[in-house]
């Protein structure tokens, strides 16, 4: 019997799952993005890459860094396409102010985990998150690892 990739929504139009394995994800944040046009339809095309991207905090506002988001060749020659620019956050004060607080504190950031579709809009999914040294990426890939065989034995007996 072949193996089934599980599906993702149809919403979601990247994840990053280095970050899940990079980080312990503590708490997250739903936020718009400043795009521009040639942006939003490279992003209907999946046409983006959220592998080193995080989130820089600079005079009380937050920005998206080195997110590729690669342009279609049918992007107007009127202007410069600049696929790893800033991109603005849009979020509100109380949550700015949470993450600035947590962000301050050793061994914190700000990671972005995914970007989708609500409605019309592009939202993007950052979450505080705290470094995982080497032996906490072996613990997890151990509990995966476990969670998988466990799900196997249960599934032969049934």
């Amino acid at each position: 019997m072949a193996k089934k990739k599980p599906k993702i929504a149809d919403n979601i139009i990247v994840q990053n799952k280095k970050a899940r394995h990079d980080y312990f994800i503590e708490t997250t944040f739903e936020a718009g993005i400043s795009l521009m046009g040639w942006e939003v339809k490279a992003l209907r095309e999946k046409k983006v890459q959220l592998t080193d991207s995080y989130v820089f905090l600079k005079n009380g506002e937050a920005w998206l860094l080195n997110t590729l988001i690669t342009p279609l060749p049918t992007a107007s020659t009127h202007f410069v396409t600049e696929p790893t620019r800033y991109r603005k956050l849009l979020l509100n004060k109380k949550e700015l102010s949470k993450i600035i607080d947590s962000v301050n504190q050793k061994g914190h950031t700000c990671v972005c985990t995914k970007l989708y579709w609500k409605g019309h809009l592009v939202k993007v999914e950052i979450a505080l998150a705290k470094g995982k040294q080497e032996h906490d990426k072996r613990q997890s890939e151990k509990e995966r690892d476990w969670n998988r065989e466990k799900q196997r034995v249960l599934s032969n007996k049934v």
